[in-house]
């Protein structure tokens, strides 16, 4: 039987969210009990971070598993060094302090998902000769500050297409939108106009959505898993009518913040607009969405947000960050391609709808009389919402 009970693990959290960043220093206490004199071969606290990505296509002999790692960091700090003698520890109570910086970076921040995992943490190993080690270990929320850069552009985005239609109807099909905004936070109002112009033999519908992907890589091989977070539909659009219309979709408030430095998971946002055409590949304008952390709206027009003040130079503390949203599932919400798919949640308002504050440039446009009714499509039930083992 083992002599070490009441082993613990502790950590002083930072700011009001308890996440940590590049420089930051994790301090904390290692804690446990000898019931009896042992002999520890190794005492070691590690600060690490490492992604994983792994899942399995096909069935029977010919089923495959991808998997794929990277290590950010590992910092150690010994308390009793390994050696092949062992070190002699008294019997009673032990009690060991650390301090361990994280080392500078570009390193991703914490995520979850189906198909993979990004994690930072910190464990403690005690080692006795011919005997399992005995482990602990704590995860510690990582928000990264290569995201910053991206508040400074808070700019509109607008795009435009025009189609034939094909077989089955005869005409020509144009379509452009624009966003008020191309970087918002969990939270925030995304405005959207766009203009449709159907010169077909087809009614059709125009159509909006916040769309999420999330990109996992093995190797050479590449798992996508899409979420349509929020989906509105406007009125039905006439034979040789134009329509201009504007909505409003609210960013979940546990949206997982865009990921773009992590060479094995991506997560990205769009906004797309477009039109639902019987028997023909719909055309549809995507405008790129940047989705920051919390935290970072502080630090926008030079004003400080929220409870907490800004830091050096009126910028935020990361530690006043909150953690990262992972992927969750919600009951009832319609199925994504890959299987699962995370419900809006209910809590957001009823969409308004204004004048179109960004009219595309697709000549004179002839705006409806009344705004048009939009409304979200129906769902279906979602497969069970079990993450893979990983």
């Amino acid at each position: 039987m083992s002599p070490i009970k009441d082993l613990q693990l502790v950590y002083e959290a930072l700011g009001k969210y308890d996440t940590f960043s590049t420089g930051d220093t994790v301090a904390g206490t290692l804690s446990f009990t000898l019931k009896d004199d042992a002999k520890l071969k190794k005492v070691v606290v590690k600060l690490k971070g490492r992604a994983r990505v792994h899942w399995s296509e096909g069935t029977g002999d010919r089923r495959r598993s991808h998997t794929e790692t990277r290590e950010y960091f590992n910092v150690k700090k010994y308390f009793v060094e390994e050696n092949g003698k062992g070190t002699e520890l008294s019997k009673g109570d032990h009690r060991f302090p650390f301090e361990l910086k994280i080392p500078e970076g570009d390193f991703p921040s914490s995520f979850k998902g189906f198909y993979g995992k990004i994690t930072y943490s910190i464990e403690a190993k005690l080692s006795r000769s011919w005997r399992v080690p005995t482990t602990i270990e704590k995860e510690i929320c990582f928000v990264s500050k290569t995201l910053q850069n991206y508040g400074q552009t808070m700019l509109p985005s607008s795009g435009a297409m025009d189609k034939e239609v094909g077989v089955f109807s005869k005409g020509q099909v144009k379509l452009s939108a624009s966003i008020d905004k191309t970087v918002c936070y969990p939270g925030d109002i995304v405005s959207i106009v766009g203009t449709a112009c159907n010169f077909s033999s087809k009614e059709t519908k125009v159509k909006f959505s916040l769309d999420q992907k999330i990109e996992y890589r093995a190797h050479c091989h590449v798992k996508y898993h899409y979420e349509k977070l929020c989906k509105l539909v406007g009125n039905t659009l006439k034979e040789n009518a134009e329509e201009t219309v504007s909505c409003q979709i609210k960013i979940p408030e546990d949206a997982t913040p865009t990921l773009h430095n992590c060479d094995i998971v991506r997560v990205q946002y769009c906004i797309k607009v477009y039109l639902d055409i019987s028997f023909a590949f719909d055309p549809e304008v995507e405008l790129p969405l940047v989705v920051m952390p919390l935290g970072f709206a502080s630090h926008q027009s030079g004003a400080v947000a929220g409870p907490h003040p800004g830091g050096f130079s009126g910028a935020p503390s990361y530690n006043d960050f909150p953690p990262p949203g992972y992927p969750q599932s919600y009951p009832g919400q319609q199925a994504s391609s890959s299987g699962y798919s995370s419900q809006w949640p209910q809590q957001v308002p009823q969409y308004g709808f204004a004048s179109a504050a960004y009219p595309p440039s697709m000549g004179q446009h002839y705006g409806p009389t009344a705004p048009p009714t939009f409304q979200q499509e129906g769902q279906t039930p979602s497969y069970p919402s079990l993450y893979p083992s990983i």
